[in-house]
């Protein structure tokens, strides 16, 4: 067994090095780890249970589950343009290397730029999503029948504390995190089934499917006056998919760690298109589960938790059952930000690696072969983004829309330039081959969609309490990514462009000094000598 394992860790090893790159990282992950931290991230359960109370209020259970046949069918598309470049370009920065490679190379290093700015907020965004969505799980769950009174500052006392035990537990490098995994995907396919069968099974009675299917309810506005009055149901609908579509995020993990799975050409674009069709049908069930097991739609809605699914479990099987069946959830929400946190790190370390961010986060840990520098920068990162909930009720519905903007335009920009720029693209193993320009399409088209959409206004009347700020987030870094593009940038970001041509070159990617001086001698052609301030390690 040893020969294959060990040919097959060269041809990885022989592709990476291609690219520029060494082989930093541990390379033992098989398809099946690969999937599973895509499969972890998207976590339907996670989604579906931190956002069950806006899907109910925007849209009901019509779009909740019309929504997500549609979301899912379209996400496809997204997935398989994905997949047939990380096919080509595995490499852990994912999609600012991919966009680099397959831009022309006069605006290479710009729209790597861009793209690894986006990708980096939509990191941040999802893990914040994630991890804050449990602390409020956590808060809600402990005052089930205790005393216990929720404020906004002891959850984010619980949400510091989730994001500090997954970046410690991160540090220790791949090898627990792969035991982890295994059981994390225990926990998503056989655990998560076994709740679902457990609901239909115990639920004394069942909605009808027209109830399920066709259901529409609008509670956008505080005093009844929704979005479908002041707009239409049409805009109610669009706004209420973002439950569907902020689950399914996340499966670019399946390409930030394909420099640690084995046959990666293969095994990473697999890993996002089976995450993306397995948590199709796992999200299916889970949802169709809890809506037909609604007991008394109104109390459902209206809930003193202010979480349905808690009220859907109470209803069913009482205190202690609905406890037991919510730490179940809450487990697998963890496993599912540890994972979250595990794909942010690696970006940002490629990120780092190609000078994006400063080097000083672009070393891996000798003894643990893990990035621990931007493990810790992802935690703190997250924590930020959440202090905006001690003023806002909607903070979390503002992360979850930023999570899905940045992921879905880091995600659309590579997809858009190789369907610009074909001869670029210089296909990998799984190659969509006729199909792969309209297919390409399809998923510029439908992120363009949504990432309008997710900047609108989702309660009604718009204040300082409910405004979406999705819009302010978005700008900021989209300002950032251009200003300092054209301002200082532009000047010295070469990107993982520099390095491939420094192979090209044959310059030892094992002669650290021979690099450097590569990079001196580009920068100081740009700069008229004035480089050396930018690359100082």
């Amino acid at each position: 067994m040893e020969g294959p394992v060990s040919d097959m860790e060269a041809k990885d090893e022989y592709k990476l090095a291609e690219m520029g790159y060494r082989q930093d990282l541990k390379r033992d992950w098989t398809m099946l780890h690969n999937f599973g931290v895509s499969f972890s991230i998207i976590s339907v359960i996670t989604g579906l249970t931190t956002l069950f109370q806006y899907g109910l209020n925007t849209g009901g259970p019509g779009v909740m589950s019309v929504g997500w046949i549609i979301v899912s069918f379209f996400t496809m598309f997204v997935g398989l343009g994905m997949a047939e470049i990380v096919s080509a370009i595995p490499t852990s920065g994912g999609p600012y290397f991919w966009a680099a490679i397959l831009a022309p190379k006069s605006i290479a290093p710009f729209a790597s730029w861009v793209t690894g700015w986006f990708n980096l907020l939509g990191q941040v965004a999802v893990t914040t999503g994630i991890t804050f969505g449990l602390a409020n799980l956590v808060s809600t769950t402990a005052t089930v029948g205790t005393s216990y009174e929720p404020t906004a500052g002891k959850t984010l006392g619980i949400y510091a504390a989730l994001l500090f035990s997954h970046a410690v537990i991160n540090s220790f490098g791949v090898r627990a995190l792969r035991y982890l995994n295994n059981t994390s995907i225990i926990l998503h396919s056989v655990g998560i089934s076994c709740f679902c069968i457990a609901v239909l099974a115990k639920a004394p009675t069942h909605q009808s499917a027209k109830f399920v299917f066709s259901t529409f309810y609008d509670g956008t506005g505080g005093d009844g006056n929704g979005w479908s009055i002041r707009a239409s149901p049409a805009y109610v609908a669009a706004i209420g998919v973002l439950m569907s579509q902020y689950t399914i995020t996340g499966y670019d993990a399946s390409a930030h760690l394909s420099e640690e799975t084995r046959n990666a050409s293969w095994s990473a674009p697999l890993g996002v298109l089976m995450s993306i069709g397995v948590s199709a049908l796992f999200g299916f069930f889970v949802i169709l589960a809890l809506l037909f097991s609604i007991q008394d739609f109104e109390t459902t809605v209206g809930s003193e938790y202010e979480q349905p699914v808690i009220q859907i479990l109470l209803d069913i099987f009482g205190e202690g059952g609905a406890i037991v069946l919510m730490t179940l959830i809450m487990i697998c929400v963890y496993h599912c930000g540890l994972f979250s946190m595990t794909s942010n790190s690696r970006m940002m370390f490629g990120f780092s690696r190609d000078g994006g961010l400063p080097h000083f986060f672009d070393k891996v840990d000798t003894r643990h072969r893990a990035p621990i520098r931007t493990i810790w920068l992802a935690a703190t990162l997250s924590f930020l983004l959440a202090v905006p909930s001690l003023g806002s009720t909607v903070a979390f519905s503002a992360a979850t829309s930023i999570a899905t903007i940045g992921l879905y335009i880091s995600y659309g920009l590579p997809i858009l330039i190789g369907l610009i720029w074909p001869r670029n693209f210089k296909k990998g193993p799984f190659n969509l081959r006729f199909a792969s320009r309209a297919i390409a399409l399809v998923a510029v088209l439908w992120i363009c969609f949504i990432t309008i959409i997710f900047c609108l206004p989702t309660a009604n009347p718009v204040d300082s309490q409910t405004l979406n700020y999705t819009p302010v987030a978005v700008g900021i870094v989209t300002l950032w990514a251009f200003g300092s593009w054209s301002l200082w940038a532009r000047r010295w970001f070469t990107g993982p462009v520099r390095q491939i041509q420094a192979e090209q070159m044959g310059i030892s990617l094992e002669d650290p000094a021979a690099m450097e001086k590569v990079e001196k001698v580009e920068a100081q052609d740009k700069l008229g000598g004035d480089a050396n301030v930018f690359k100082t390690q």
